[in-house]
């Protein structure tokens, strides 16, 4: 399975962006797919997941301002009022027979204040 990133940016505090995510390979017996982000300095955390049953999950920190969503073999990430804090390289994941964990490469956002 590979994972490619795309839809990071420079964004000014306030504005929106979307990330993007597509696998490809053997993306059957999908458990989740989501994003994490991992900022300097600090240890990555969950940003938010979607289930193959549509089922979602969010950090606090994000929630009501992201919006997770997956469409077949891609999922997304929609990010609106972007906090300064929300800066960090955010990582697309996927879970697949519930053992098998895949990266992609990471997008950077960065929120300027």
């Amino acid at each position: 399975v590979q994972l490619q990133a795309s839809g990071g940016g420079l964004v000014q505090a306030g504005g929106s962006l979307r990330l993007s995510c597509a696998a490809s390979g053997s993306i059957v017996s999908i458990n989740f797919m989501g994003w994490y982000r991992q900022a300097p300095g600090k240890q990555r955390e969950l940003v938010a997941t979607v289930t193959s049953g549509g089922s979602t999950n969010y950090a606090d920190s994000v929630k009501g301002r992201f919006t997770i969503s997956r469409d077949k073999n891609m999922v997304y990430l929609q990010m609106n009022s972007l906090k300064p804090e929300d800066t960090a390289v955010y990582y697309c994941n996927l879970v697949r027979l519930r053992t098998s964990v895949y990266w992609g490469q990471g997008t950077q956002v960065t929120v300027s204040s």
